[in-house]
């Protein structure tokens, strides 16, 4: 499978050309325009309760599955949201959380499933109870709101995240939810309230843009019902 991610971070796309017999998997409503040599089909993978759980986790019921079974051809892919792409090759030694929203597309190789957070992590993170998991030897496409930044990290070296800022992070990486301050008070007037403490190594793939603070800035705009 050969790909470009055309058009930078403002509104990007991928560009995906397969050979005959090549396959790829993507959210529902990814697909923009692709050759005619393609079949598109909607695919549950997993059966009926992994669809249900990546509904939990805030994706759709639904995939996208895109088969060049006619001959070689190009499919275009595109978020829903503005924002960046980036592409991460996994070798099957380890998988990949990705927050709701966040997956794009992937190799027909990939297995997409949910993970089920803690009590703490659940409530507290702004991801809720369920996470995606992603496995296998391929290539993910991650998408965001804004443009991705990564952050790498060494061995014992720490980040503080801000929760809603979050896209995409190795699973063997382990991270604590805390206050932003030392005080709750604190934490709260300074707008950040929680946050996420990661621990390297590793890279945490972090959003440029907040959805929640963009949601709290256009409600003033929105006339209030009576």
């Amino acid at each position: 499978m050969k790909y470009e991610i055309l058009y930078g971070n403002a509104f990007p796309i991928v560009k995906i050309n397969l050979q005959k017999g090549e396959r790829i998997k993507a959210e529902s409503d990814a697909m923009v325009s692709m050759s005619s040599t393609i079949d598109l089909d909607g695919k549950l993978e997993g059966g009926l309760f992994k669809g249900l759980g990546r509904m939990l986790a805030g994706e759709k019921f639904f995939f996208q599955t895109l088969a060049a079974n006619r001959g070689p051809g190009e499919a275009l892919l595109a978020p829903s949201v503005p924002g960046g792409i980036v592409d991460v090759e996994l070798d099957g030694s380890y998988g990949l959380c990705v927050q709701k929203d966040g997956f794009l597309a992937a190799s027909d190789s990939i297995s997409v499933d949910t993970q089920m957070q803690n009590l703490t992590r659940g409530l507290f993170s702004g991801e809720g109870f369920f996470i995606l998991k992603v496995r296998g030897t391929g290539t993910v496409f991650i998408n965001s709101y804004g443009a991705i930044h990564p952050i790498n990290l060494e061995a014992g070296e720490e980040v503080i995240i801000d929760n809603s800022h979050l896209v995409a992070w190795p699973d063997y990486m382990q991270y604590n939810i805390e206050k932003a301050s030392s005080g709750w008070i604190s934490s709260w007037t300074s707008g950040e309230s929680l946050v996420c403490r990661f621990r390297g190594p590793g890279t945490v793939l972090i959003q440029t843009r907040n959805p929640r603070g963009f949601g709290a800035w256009i409600r003033q705009f929105i006339p209030s019902g009576k």
